[in-house]
């Protein structure tokens, strides 16, 4: 696979149903674009604590280590397995189950009880600094797991677009790709698929 190269202007805005599941984000957080290169989001330590921050997965000033950063797109290749393995109808592997048990069991599942100064009494999960990456991780392993033993399961699909490697929920059932770029793309390589066997008789 070509080295993935970082620059933001190349990622393609969210897929259907990415905002309500940062499980579906981070799947598609290492994406495919024209000319066979991919962007990786998580590419380094300082992106992926970025990314994890934007997403209310971690406190602003915890930068993620290099280890860290390695077990978070570890997660990544599971889920992205697990989301296969739903739209293809084949089984997970045993390797991509136990990655994700073992990430649901991380952390405490329970939020505990806090006092802030502007909200008053709070439920809030703890992120210590030895812990963001385990508390990040077992959140995204929570809602992969929601998304995939929910009805909503039946919308998950993967783009058609044979360039592209996202995941993404059907707004209907005729819906075939994960944007409006990548449909228009493959209309544009249907229409040329059609008119090239006639242009050498043209000549």
């Amino acid at each position: 696979m070509p080295s993935p190269s970082t620059p933001p202007a190349e990622l393609p805005p969210p897929a259907p149903g990415a905002a309500e599941h940062r499980a579906l984000d981070l799947a598609n957080s290492l994406v495919q674009v024209p000319g066979g290169g991919t962007v990786d989001a998580l590419a380094t330590p300082g992106t992926a604590t970025a990314w994890l921050v934007e997403r209310d997965l971690a406190p602003p000033g915890s930068p993620l280590q290099e280890y860290c950063a390695s077990r978070l797109t570890g997660l990544r290749g599971q889920i992205r397995e697990l989301f296969r393995s739903v739209t293809t109808g084949a089984a997970p592997s045993a390797e991509t189950l136990d990655g994700i048990n073992a990430a649901l069991r991380l952390v405490p599942a329970t939020e505990v009880l806090r006092w802030e100064p502007d909200h008053g009494l709070v439920r809030a999960a703890v992120h210590p600094v030895t812990q963001v990456v385990e508390h990040a991780m077992a959140a995204l392993a929570a809602d992969a797991v929601g998304l995939v033993t929910r009805p909503e399961a039946a919308s998950l699909a993967a783009c058609s677009a044979r360039s592209c490697s996202r995941f993404f929920l059907r707004t209907h059932a005729r819906r075939h790709w994960c944007s409006t770029r990548c449909g228009n793309r493959v209309r544009a390589a249907r229409a040329y698929a059609r008119r090239s066997p006639a242009e050498p008789a043209a000549r």
